[in-house]
C-alpha cells in the first residue's frame, strides 16, 4: 500500500501509487487524484491511464500533471492551483518519491499568497523539504527572498 503523507487537511502527497491503492485513497476521504510523474519514467511504473481508470471507476476524480526532467513551469502550477481549488474533498499528489507532488503543491499554495513559511512547515511535517523551490515559492507569495 502506497505511504500517504498529509501535508494538510485537504492534500496528501505519495511516492509512486498502484490502481490498487484507489481504494485506500477513498477510504481516507481522497476526491482527487493528482499524477505529476511523467509516464515511462521507470519501467516498473504502472501507467498512469491504469491509474485513470481505477481513479474514476472508484467514483474519484484524476489529473495528469507531469513533472519531467525540465522541472517546474508556470502552466504546471496554475494547472496544479485550478485543481486544488476544484477538488471538493481531499487530494491525494503522486510521482516517484512524493517529492515533486510536494514541490509542485508547495508552488501552487503560495501562488495563492499562502505564507511560504507555513507551507514549509507543513511539507516539513510529511517529511519533504520545499527548499529547492523556496526562492520561486517567495517570488509566487510577493516576498523578497532572505
Amino acid at each position: 500500500m502506497a505511504d500517504f503523507r498529509r501535508l494538510n487537511e485537504t492534500v496528501l502527497a505519495a511516492p509512486q501509487i498502484a490502481p490498487g491503492d484507489i481504494v485506500a485513497a477513498r477510504k481516507a476521504g481522497v476526491t482527487l487524484i493528482v499524477n505529476n510523474r511523467p509516464d515511462g519514467e521507470s519501467p516498473d511504473q504502472p501507467d498512469g491511464d491504469r491509474i485513470e481508470a481505477a481513479a474514476r471507476e472508484a467514483g474519484l476524480d484524476y489529473r495528469a500533471i507531469p513533472i519531467g526532467a525540465a522541472g517546474f513551469s508556470q502552466p504546471q502550477v496554475d494547472a496544479m492551483a485550478e485543481a486544488l481549488a476544484a477538488a471538493e474533498g481531499k487530494t491525494l499528489a503522486f510521482c516517484r518519491s512524493g517529492t515533486r507532488s510536494t514541490l509542485l503543491w508547495a508552488l501552487a499554495e503560495a501562488k495563492t499568497g499562502r505564507d511560504p513559511e507555513a507551507i514549509a512547515r507543513e511539507a516539513a511535517g510529511a517529511g519533504y523539504d520545499v527548499g529547492p523551490v523556496r526562492p520561486a515559492m517567495d517570488m509566487l507569495a510577493g516576498r523578497a527572498s532572505d
